[in-house]
């Protein structure tokens, strides 16, 4: 892909398409509200206890408050990236993260499960497309080469944003109440917002510059770019893949510190942060998974594909053995530990396989099917299926079972192997150019 940088202070900067400080900045602010996206996802988590026993709740019922955040995030994402392909990136970020943290503050003065249930869903409205806009804005702003690295750093946000919900939520929850936890991590998001006018996007191009008549009709344009995506068979294999890894990852994150107090003994504050340890583990091994993951494809860019297999293979053996074997006490947290190492491997490699093959004129909506995915059929499905089959079985042989989706996203990795190199040849002569940031443009304007 050929990159046309804006400004005599991008030239010589080693492909990046704007000046490296500008690039970083715009990573540090979108990986700041994916932290702050995830904290506000996930900080019911620790909470389940306390609310189980106020409002009596069922596991199933507990496990849809997570699942329906992730079932809106999948549904609307698509129209979402669509919007942000066409206007900007920047606008749909600043004005995504005000409506998810307004949401968020709401959810302190719901009174029963119904409302919260509702105040729930409209978090899930404003977390909308973020991961995949944001993640088509800074893997276009970087060189190629760093793109499975700053991809895999970026989507280590969400472990350390649950790592944080899931920690805050215990430990404020314990001293004013549950309730008050939604207030405590719902105003950052605010100001990061208002901070997101600085960040610098690319401009928008055609899906096909050698175009002659383009669509004029809507419904011309959506046919046009669909079928693009369609045809991308790579992107397809990946989002399936990807999807099936993270049922296991979301059944992990949801009901881990559910699983110590019931079956550890553990107090809700104390199962929280072990919880949490254990997330830690996931979003460093995210971004250390994206590097090396990167580094050993540097050469061939599909050998990213059978490394992400086998390293669900391990995840999946990992945690059946965790769960259905006879380890208990200490030895079995180390291997729960031993998992989180390896369950969040694939998060920004994935992202990155994605970014090869999308063409740019789409890339937030590319990546907002691989959320659809990810989210719909992978986040939302891991805590609900869990909490049915928990209702069923029993906690311990749920989080026995789940893991064999990681197997599957083994096999569908392989497959998308066939198609990669071709779909990353289609887009390689594209050219793009970097616009101003929004602050900068609403400061001329109100000068003029």
């Amino acid at each position: 892909m050929n990159v046309m940088p804006d400004g005599p202070e991008a030239v010589g900067n080693d492909d990046y398409l704007t000046s490296r400080r500008q690039a970083w900045f715009a990573f540090a602010m979108t990986f700041a509200l994916m932290l702050f996206d995830f904290i506000d996802r996930q900080v019911i988590v620790s909470l389940f206890p306390h609310i189980r026993a106020e409002w009596n709740l069922s596991d199933k019922q507990l496990g849809s408050l997570v699942s329906i955040v992730s079932i809106v995030v999948g549904a609307g994402g698509l129209p979402v990236a669509l919007v942000a392909d066409r206007l900007g990136r920047v606008k749909s970020i600043v004005v995504m993260a005000i409506a998810w943290s307004l949401a968020t503050v709401s959810c302190m003065f719901t009174a029963n499960y119904s409302q919260l249930f509702v105040a729930r869903a409209v978090v899930g409205v404003g977390e909308t497309g973020y991961g995949s806009v944001g993640a088509a804005l800074i893997s276009t702003l970087f060189p190629k080469r760093l793109r499975s690295a700053v991809l895999g750093a970026f989507f280590a946000a969400p472990s350390l944003g649950s790592v944080l919900g899931v920690m805050l939520g215990g430990v404020i929850a314990a001293r004013w109440g549950w309730k008050a936890a939604f207030g405590v991590v719902g105003v950052p998001g605010l100001v990061l917002a208002l901070l997101y006018l600085f960040v610098r996007d690319y401009k928008t191009v055609a899906l096909k510059p050698n175009l002659n008549q383009p669509a004029t009709s809507l419904g011309g344009t959506l046919k046009h770019i669909f079928g693009t995506l369609a045809r991308t068979r790579t992107l397809l294999w990946v989002c399936a893949g990807a999807a099936s890894q993270l049922i296991t990852v979301s059944a992990i994150w949801s009901w881990l510190p559910s699983y110590l107090n019931r079956f550890h003994g553990m107090t809700p504050e104390a199962a929280a942060k072990a919880a949490a340890a254990v997330v830690l583990v996931g979003a460093f091994s995210c971004t250390f998974w994206g590097i090396v993951v990167g580094r050993l494809a540097l050469r061939k860019p599909r050998n990213k594909l059978p490394a992400l297999s086998v390293l669900c293979l391990i995840t999946s053996v990992i945690f059946m053995a965790a769960f259905g074997g006879t380890y208990t006490g200490n030895t079995q947290f180390k291997l729960i530990l031993l998992g989180g190492l390896f369950m969040n491997c694939t998060v920004g490699v994935v992202a990155g396989v994605a970014m090869d093959v999308i063409h740019p004129g789409v890339r937030s909506t590319g990546a907002a099917v691989l959320s659809l995915f990810q989210n719909l059929f992978g986040l939302a499905v891991g805590p609900f299926l869990a909490g049915v089959l928990s209702d069923q079985w029993g906690l311990q042989r749920a989080l026995t079972v789940i893991p064999l989706c990681s197997i599957l996203a083994a096999v569908l990795f392989i497959i998308a192997m066939r198609s990669d190199d071709a779909d990353a040849a289609q887009i390689s002569d594209v050219k793009l150019v970097v616009e101003p940031a929004l602050a900068d443009t609403l400061s001329a304007s109100t000068a003029a």
